[in-house]
């Protein structure tokens, strides 16, 4: 039986404050073991309505799971996707308060601004450029408001859990030169992480299924099937292309994308 709106929304608002105290709760799925998928979209769905009736604008959508290895590690066969507000974008160059977000990481990855609206199934990688305004590089700030491992029962956290918690996205940070969709082959962007002065992580964006456009085409394909669109304007976080890196308080990260150009971020 799908969970109801009422408890959807009162999950909504456990996430909400938990994210809000940079506290984090219970998982999910501890309250409701039977939580499907279409569920944890529910519940991320109130979430999202919980913040716009704040004053929030939704400004682009995240994709995350794009690859095999993490695929197979959360026991799923498809990317999971979750929304970008205002207040969740972040400049480049700037200093964040690590104690601010809980259990915080970041991972490289490419942003798709749209000229145009994406909508339809069967959609190919040309269609997604075609739509593309301009591509960026980016880094994604992730945040667990529900334990990824449960310190008193030791139970993990599922990628039902991870969606209902809009699939763990707290912001976004681009930077360095926007480039139209075909100026270069967007496969072969590389990156270098930089935590502190030393390499943590690199990567080439055709680890997001083969063409970082993919997985916006995938996401295109699921919202059609609910009447919904990406919007012309909004920023589609394409997939991360490197490991998870953890952040603290004092780190100071570089983010080098060779041509397309670099940038930064500190935490205080």
């Amino acid at each position: 039986m799908p969970i109801t709106p009422e408890a959807a929304a009162a999950e909504a608002e456990r996430l909400d404050e938990a994210e809000r105290l940079a506290t984090q709760m219970r998982q999910s799925t501890e309250a409701y073991p039977d939580l499907t998928i279409e569920d944890a979209y529910t519940i991320q769905s109130a979430w999202r309505d919980l913040r716009l009736a704040r004053g929030e604008e939704i400004v682009g959508h995240k994709i995350g799971l794009t690859s095999r290895a993490m695929q197979a590690a959360m026991n799923i066969t498809t990317p999971d996707s979750g929304f970008i507000t205002d207040a969740m974008v972040f400049a480049p160059n700037s200093t964040l308060v690590a104690a601010e977000f809980c259990d915080p990481k970041i991972e490289l990855e490419l942003a798709f601004t749209l000229a145009t609206d994406l909508a339809g199934t069967d959609l190919s990688v040309d269609d997604v450029l075609d739509a593309t305004e301009y591509v960026q590089p980016a880094v994604e700030l992730i945040a667990a408001r529900s334990f990824r491992k449960d310190p008193s029962t030791g139970r993990t956290r599922t990628v039902v859990d991870t969606i209902a918690d809009n699939a763990a996205n707290a912001g976004i940070i681009s930077g360095g030169e926007r480039v139209s969709p075909r100026e270069v082959d967007l496969r072969w962007v590389s990156a270098l992480g930089y935590r502190n002065g030393i390499v943590e992580e690199t990567g080439v964006a055709a680890g997001v299924l083969d063409h970082p456009a993919r997985g916006i085409a995938w996401l295109a394909e699921r919202y059609a099937q609910t009447g919904q669109s990406l919007e012309k304007g909004q920023t589609i976080l394409a997939g991360s292309f490197t490991r998870p890196i953890d952040i603290a308080s004092g780190d100071e990260f570089r983010f080098d994308y060779g041509p397309l150009g670099a940038f930064s971020v500190a935490f205080a």
